[in-house]
């Protein structure tokens, strides 16, 4: 009688599995280059492996100091910019601004907006024009450039090594204080931003995690052709050209005009709803305007209204779980910390 009930409980698990994964659209997004989200760390590192990026070993400790290196506005000139100010956790990882806004209160001199700090471990890409490969090279370009935290290497290090707190930290984990190492911390603290959503499951394999309006949103988005560039387990996050088939009308507004070769990374589109204004230099509001927008500029194609709301409902099942984040608790300023320079 036991191993009946057993039969027939494994029979209705295996008949449940087939309900869930017979949806034919999560075949569809599969081949459209649709990734779930790794689970653990473990599965980070092999997205990162599977795409040559560099990285080194994970571990909780480097990601518990890396908190509070993230939090710290001391490793900025002023000492009141921070990585979060301009990459809020409560505000989708971004700030909710055109353009970023640095040392001095002055806008970034390229109209540039602040993409999401939210899994952005796992693009391929870092910084609009894609000039980093991995996160930790792209935590010192902020921390050292003259319009955002304007804190050369060697006096980061410096404020760094006045902080006894964080020198028995970095002692015990890395040996020394180094800007490598100050970077490398950081960059462990930001791979723990991943944010596992409804889309996730339903790429798993769970055919009803989406409602039929977002899946119907998802099918559009496949068939116009937007999963072209917003693929991948980011759906973006790599280069891509710009303006394939048209001008972007803010185009003139900060003058980026990408790479060497007019390429520009592609925003993921996860949290998307959390990230507005929209494009590189944060010209755009309404992500339906964005949507019409990438569809003239390019896929050379009109996007009626209609077809924007449907997209936009499938976008905001994007929005993922966030991790709970407790700011931390700040070593004290001694006598040898560098002073703040306004």
């Amino acid at each position: 009688m036991k191993t009946a009930k057993l039969l027939v409980a494994s029979l209705m698990v295996l008949g449940l599995s087939s309900v869930l994964s017979a949806n034919p659209l999560i075949n569809e997004a599969k081949k459209a280059g649709l990734v779930p989200l790794p689970k653990d760390q473990k599965g980070v590192d092999k997205i990162l492996k599977d795409n040559n990026i560099k990285t080194t070993p994970f571990s909780q400790a480097k990601a518990e100091l890396g908190k509070k290196l993230y939090f710290d506005p001391r490793l900025s000139k002023s000492g009141i910019i921070s990585c979060n100010t301009c990459h809020n956790l409560g505000l989708g990882g971004a700030d909710g601004i055109a353009a970023a806004v640095g040392h001095k209160w002055k806008a970034n001199p390229k109209h540039l907006n602040s993409p999401t700090v939210y899994n952005s471990v796992l693009n391929t890409a870092q910084f609009w024009d894609g000039r980093s490969g991995d996160l930790a090279d792209q935590a010192k370009g902020p921390i050292e450039a003259e319009p955002e935290m304007a804190t050369p290497a060697k006096v980061a290090v410096e404020k760094v090594s006045s902080l006894p707190e964080y020198v028995n930290e970095f002692k015990k984990i890395y040996g020394s204080v180094t800007f490598d190492n100050i970077a490398d911390a950081i960059a462990n603290f930001e791979r723990t931003l991943l944010t596992p959503s409804r889309f996730d499951k339903f790429l798993e394999g769970d055919g009803n995690a989406l409602t039929k309006a977002e899946q119907a949103g998802l099918k559009t988005f496949i068939d116009k052709g937007c999963a072209a560039c917003h693929n991948g387990v980011n759906l973006g996050g790599s280069m891509q050209a710009f303006e394939v088939a048209g001008k972007y009308k803010f185009a003139k507004l900060g003058g980026f005009k990408g790479d060497k070769n007019g390429m520009v990374k592609t925003p993921t589109l996860r949290n998307v709803e959390e990230t507005a204004p929209y494009f590189h230099n944060g010209a755009i509001w309404s992500l339906q305007d964005a949507i019409k927008e990438m569809g003239s500029t390019q896929l050379g194609i009109t996007i009626s209204d209609d077809e924007a709301k449907s997209m936009e409902v499938f976008l905001r099942s994007l929005t993922g779980k966030k991790p709970a984040i407790t700011y931390p608790q700040l070593p004290v300023s001694t006598e040898k910390t560098p002073k703040p320079q306004l």
